[in-house]
């Protein structure tokens, strides 16, 4: 079992810049990712990362957004930079253990979830 804990969510305006951090209880996953969701909305993968450095992005945010990991901390980032109103969500962190990359994106893929961090993007 992996517990996994989302920090660093806001309030910022349009254009600004957050860094998300999911911090993992133990190191027994393959992969993570960042998912949003909207009310009313389909939960959209944001980004993903194996433990062995395979990434993807959404369409969306690629070109804004970078994910990084510490896998000695057991910890995953998002910066998001160049922020928009439609980035507007709660963020989530999820992980599993067997993953493949061109799933990554997806909510089924993953056993693990956080209870997430509130991003809010204004004007």
């Amino acid at each position: 079992q992996v517990q996994l804990v989302e920090s660093g969510g806001g309030s910022v305006q349009v254009e600004g810049s957050l860094r998300l951090s999911c911090a993992a209880s133990s190191n027994a996953y393959t992969c993570m990712a960042w998912f949003r969701h909207i009310p009313g909305k389909e939960r959209e993968g944001v980004a993903g990362i194996t433990r062995a450095g395979r990434i993807r992005y959404a369409d969306s945010v690629n070109g804004r957004f970078t994910i990084s990991q510490d896998i000695n901390e057991n910890t995953m980032y998002l910066q998001m930079d160049m922020l928009k109103p439609e980035d507007t969500a709660m963020y989530y962190c999820a992980a599993d253990d067997t993953c493949h990359l061109y799933t990554l994106l997806q909510d089924w893929e993953h056993k693990y979830w956080g209870q997430g961090t509130q991003v809010t993007v204004s004007s």
